[in-house]
């Protein structure tokens, strides 16, 4: 049977409901085997029946106790025309999948003709590791191009990629470098440690910005260069030996497969509360250090959930892991910051180390972010020497060093006075963006900062970690909201992939967070006023928006106007 794909013209389809079906099947069968076990066993809860919907299930239960009296097993036609497989799990399966293909009040949820995913999971590739799981956002992306989208396109909203706007588009920020000098010594292989300029720019922006008043103060031998922060990750992983490695959930969607990489620790995830909005309780960790507990990796501020930890507890987990444990501080977000009049000031555990070489503290952060040039791939670990050393020798087998070019070019980035300015106007445009978002969300009857079953306003990142529990059906859900999404030619990063169990060590399926999706402020402001009417126009089909919506377009919206205050 033919199935049109995005370079075929769309054909309205014979049985709506059935094509949402299997469009939502085959959206799941592509998930990681991990999240695919546990994706079904909370679809239960989503329906709410009518007449016209129980009718349909019993007819349906009928053609399938008939098809069960028979001995034969499904064939490929019974599959691609969404006949589901004999047998009670895989019949249960379905079950759950075919109501979310129908929306409240019966009417189906996306009936829209659009090119279908295409999946070949018999494909035979030798020596391939196909149980290699996607992020999430890669995940995402995927499914988004088998739906038509494409980064070009103007007609998408990608609020899943994780990455700030790179053009001149920020008012006050430095202009986007056009080309770059390219000195004769860069021709050369770089050091795997970074080349010494730049090394030293790193440790004087730390100094200038964070221990002024300290007498310890970082030098170029305490900063590696690295390509990209994974890389980095990559690096602080391998030099990890003989000990347990706590990290928090939910976080970012790339540790997991950093760390499954080496054998050579052991990480234990911890879960935070839904009920406190995701905060990193010091008497946690003091408990996972009890336990054994030698080294702790956590993002501060965090992504997904756009929250950050005060000073005030960042100086007493300084405190605490000191004498014992391995602090990792992942700050790519540190200087989107809100809380303090958007004045370009940051927070980071660099205003806390006591000794430079002594405190087992590293710092992992770069260009990507927060100057806004994530092609780059330049960025930086920063900790004691000896840590930097051993980072370094990793560097010359993992990934060989970062770009020669840009690294020279970076240098004048980094003076102080300079990326102050820069940060202030970081966080006047990001602040702007936020507060529309969270403008819009409300006005669609989102609840924010209500406890329970409502979303926490971001005072950092660029990411808001949205709580769908209020929603009708199948929007309640995050795969059910990203499928909808995607016909509205919007992305979003379904909540379970931030579930991060390296090596399926722990059994923490009951802790997958199925009423979140974090969406990204990062791109353009046009670009976010279309991801917002995309999900209006969601709600407006489901029947839960709560206003008349009208027939408007994205450039109806004009860019508010950003302040300063907090």
């Amino acid at each position: 049977m033919s199935t049109p794909y995005r370079d075929s013209p769309a054909k309205p389809p014979s049985n709506p409901s059935q094509e949402s079906f299997n469009e939502f099947r085959n959206l799941e069968e592509s998930l990681p085997p991990s999240l695919r076990r546990s994706a079904s066993q909370l679809l239960d809860n989503l329906y709410i029946e009518t007449p016209q919907n129980e009718r349909e299930r019993q007819q349906w239960y009928r053609g399938q106790s008939q098809s069960r009296s028979s001995s034969r097993q499904p064939d490929v036609k019974d599959q691609q025309q969404g006949q589901p497989p004999q047998g009670s799990q895989a019949e249960r399966q379905n079950k759950w999948l075919r109501r979310l293909s129908v929306s409240e009040h019966g009417r189906e949820s996306s009936p829209v003709p659009v090119p279908k995913p295409k999946f070949n999971p018999h494909q035979f590739s030798p020596a391939m590791n196909t149980k290699q799981s996607s992020t999430g956002v890669l995940w995402c992306t995927e499914r988004a191009t088998e739906y038509g989208f494409d980064p070009e396109d103007p007609a998408w909203a990608n609020m899943g990629q994780g990455a700030p706007e790179h053009g001149d588009t920020i008012p006050g920020s430095f202009p986007r470098p056009k080309s770059i000098p390219v000195p004769v010594s860069a021709n050369e292989y770089a050091p795997t440690a970074g080349v010494k300029s730049l090394r030293e720019a790193v440790a004087n922006l730390y100094n200038e910005t964070y221990r002024k008043d300290k007498a310890s103060k970082y030098t170029w031998k305490n900063v590696c260069i690295v390509p990209g922060g994974r890389a980095g990750l990559t690096r602080i992983a391998s030099i990890i030996s003989d000990c347990y490695l706590s990290f928090f959930l939910p976080d970012y969607t790339a540790y997991a497969e950093m760390l499954s990489l080496f054998k050579n620790f052991l990480p234990i995830p911890v879960p935070l509360s839904e009920s406190d909005n995701y905060q990193v309780h010091l008497d946690l960790i003091k408990r996972e250090m009890d336990r054994g507990v030698q080294a702790l990796l956590t993002s501060n501020p965090r992504n997904p959930t756009g929250r950050s930890m005060s000073r005030e507890q960042l100086q007493t987990l300084h405190n605490m892991c000191r004498e014992k444990c391995l602090l990792i501080m992942d700050e790519f977000y540190n200087y989107y910051f809100y809380d303090e009049g958007c004045t370009g000031s940051s927070i980071s555990s660099a205003e806390f180390v006591e000794d430079v070489n002594k405190d087992p503290v590293l710092i992992i952060n770069g260009f990507t972010k927060a100057f806004r040039l994530p092609g780059w791939r330049i960025c930086w670990v920063v900790g004691p020497e000896e840590y930097i050393l051993n980072l370094s020798s990793s560097g010359s087998y993992l990934d060989g060093g970062s770009n020669a070019p840009f690294q020279y070019t970076c240098v004048d980035f980094l003076k102080p006075d300079l990326v102050k300015e820069e940060m202030k106007a970081l966080q006047v445009h990001f602040k702007m963006k936020r507060d529309y978002i969270v403008g819009r969300l409300t006005k669609m009857g989102f609840p924010f900062d209500q406890g329970n079953n409502s979303t926490k306003t971001p005072n950092s990142t660029f990411y808001m970690w949205l709580n769908l529990a209020h929603l009708p059906g199948k929007l309640s859900n995050c795969l059910g909201f990203f499928h909808e999404c995607l016909h509205e030619k919007v992305i979003v990063v379904p909540g379970f992939f931030f579930l991060i169990n390296p090596q399926n060590l722990s059994r923490i399926d009951d802790i997958i967070w199925y009423h979140y999706v974090r969406i990204s402020y990062g791109p353009e402001f046009h670009q976010v006023v279309k991801g917002m009417d995309g999900i209006e126009r969601i709600l407006d089909r489901f029947g839960c928006l709560p206003y008349k919506l009208e027939q408007k377009t994205s450039t109806t919206h004009a860019q508010p106007t950003a302040t300063a205050s907090a």
